[in-house]
């Protein structure tokens, strides 16, 4: 293979991915069993090898073998002879893991301000009216130089929102009381599925990511996601605020020999269920526009339907495995999945998408031109890392040998909303008799600390609406 491409597996001919289309994004889908993880595994290699760092949710724990080297199995070597793969050699990829939780990886958190009222809207599955009042506490807490942190940040602003009922109402609208709680409600139920040690501090540097070894090599940076799956909103809005992130961090770059990272989104479905017709905008337009960041998203998913046509006329690559055709929507997705190939005419492929064996694939990906190569049916190649799950052992291992060991694992609790908010209020009360030197000092101090905050605060608040701004203009329009 030449140093352009990724090798996928052989058909009539050796199918190769081209790195300079790898950033026109991609599709991988075929039922529960038929090696959606696998091809996933050897293309983050192969990226991996190209130099290019790699995105990948771990939904069953699978993908976390890529990180130890594979081992000798009769089936893999008798694969690798047929798809010409000489010499096979078995080595391991450099991974990071990273954990939201942060029980089987590096933690990763965001802040209440950087994850905006928007995806929060998704994620407690509010209403109109109660993301109108959620805009309204974030535009004041811009105005006021409240850094929201983390979850007791915006609740306490909240709190905060109907003791100033009068005042709110006449600068901004009705704030109802009702609405208010009903925000605060779904704040629980967001702690429960483990949000609060999602939102905080050390935030993740989006960098972190685009790491590359001494030798060149890109790393795979492994998100476990199977305690995350089971809250399918944090999942969804998790990897779409991490899509909007690399967006608007990333510098424009335009067509480059190789992607500057490649995001693979698992369980894709999640993404796209009940989103509203302005979410779907955005993500529509996040992906048209984030290739010229020169990133490549690769949606991974059981059938093909699963993805808007909107966005799934973005998808240049396409890896498909076997679908079943009992049902008469699963027999729609197969006609649907073969429209979307250029055919072969040496044989049908709606009927080779349900004849397809374990580790066996149709392939079509977009050449150098451009244009979308005709569908082969084909052997897809196998791993050199391990095939599997990995040890608790293997894993605090690799941990522990990471570039970003130390850099998260310590949360950071600065003075922020909530305590300036306490702050506040504690200038605001009336002295007690006889206390009133205490009480000064006490005021003194904390109005101190107060303004030493301010500073930094406005200059972190007013960047952010500037970006919350760019992408809520995607979904107002």
């Amino acid at each position: 293979m030449t140093d352009n491409t990724i090798f996928l597996g052989k058909g009539e001919i050796p199918e190769v991915l081209f790195l300079p289309m790898a950033n026109r994004h991609g599709l991988v889908t075929g039922a529960t069993g038929t090696g959606k993880t696998v091809s996933l595994q050897i293309m983050a290699e192969e990226f991996s090898r190209r130099g290019v760092p790699v995105f990948a949710a771990d939904i069953k724990g699978d993908l976390s073998g890529i990180s130890q080297p594979g081992k000798s199995i009769d089936f893999l070597d008798e694969r690798a002879k047929q798809v010409g793969l000489s010499p096979y050699t078995h080595e391991a990829t450099p991974t990071m893991f990273w954990d939201v939780f942060g029980e089987q990886g590096h933690p990763m958190r965001t802040t209440i301000t950087d994850m905006g009222p928007l995806m929060l809207a998704r994620l407690m599955g509010l209403s109109d009216a109660q993301e109108g009042a959620l805009n309204i506490a974030f535009k004041i807490a811009d105005q006021e130089g409240l850094a929201l942190l983390d979850l007791k940040d915006l609740r306490a602003l909240l709190k905060d929102l109907t003791e100033r009922g009068k005042q709110i109402t006449t600068e901004y609208g009705n704030v109802a009381t009702t609405t208010v709680g009903a925000i605060l409600r779904q704040l629980i139920v967001i702690e429960e599925q483990g949000g609060d040690k999602f939102f905080g501090e050390p935030a993740l540097d989006i960098k972190d990511f685009m790491r590359t070894t001494r030798d060149g090599r890109g790393y795979v940076n492994i998100i476990a996601a199977d305690k995350l799956i089971t809250s399918p909103q944090l999942y969804a809005t998790f990897l779409l605020w991490l899509m909007s992130e690399l967006f608007q961090e990333l510098p424009e770059v335009g067509d480059t020999e190789k992607p500057s990272l490649v995001f693979f989104f698992d369980e894709a479905h999640l993404l796209f269920a009940d989103a509203p017709a302005s979410l779907l905008q955005k993500i529509e337009q996040t992906v048209k526009l984030i290739r010229s960041k020169g990133v490549g998203i690769y949606f991974v998913t059981q059938n093909p339907l699963d993805i808007p046509a909107s966005v799934l006329a973005q998808l240049g690559n396409r890896v498909q495995h076997a679908l079943r055709a009992y049902t008469p929507r699963e027999q729609q997705a197969v006609k649907a999945a073969a429209t979307t190939f250029r055919p072969n005419p040496k044989f049908s492929t709606e009927k080779a998408i349900t004849e397809l064996g374990k580790g066996e694939a149709l392939v079509s990906v977009l050449d150098l031109k451009g244009v979308p190569t005709v569908v082969d049916r084909t052997l897809v190649r196998p791993p050199s890392s391990q095939l599997g799950p990995v040890t608790a052992l293997q894993r605090k291992t690799v941990m522990a040998a990471s570039p970003v060991f130390g850099k998260y694992e310590t949360p950071i609790d600065r003075d922020s909303a909530y305590e300036k908010l306490k702050a506040r209020a504690v200038v605001a009360a009336p002295a007690p008799s006889g206390k009133s030197s205490q009480t000064t000092s006490m005021i003194e101090k904390e109005a101190g600390k107060f303004a030493r905050q301010v500073g930094y605060s406005v200059a972190r608040q007013l960047g952010n609406a500037l970006v919350r701004g760019i992408l809520g203009g995607l979904t107002r329009r």
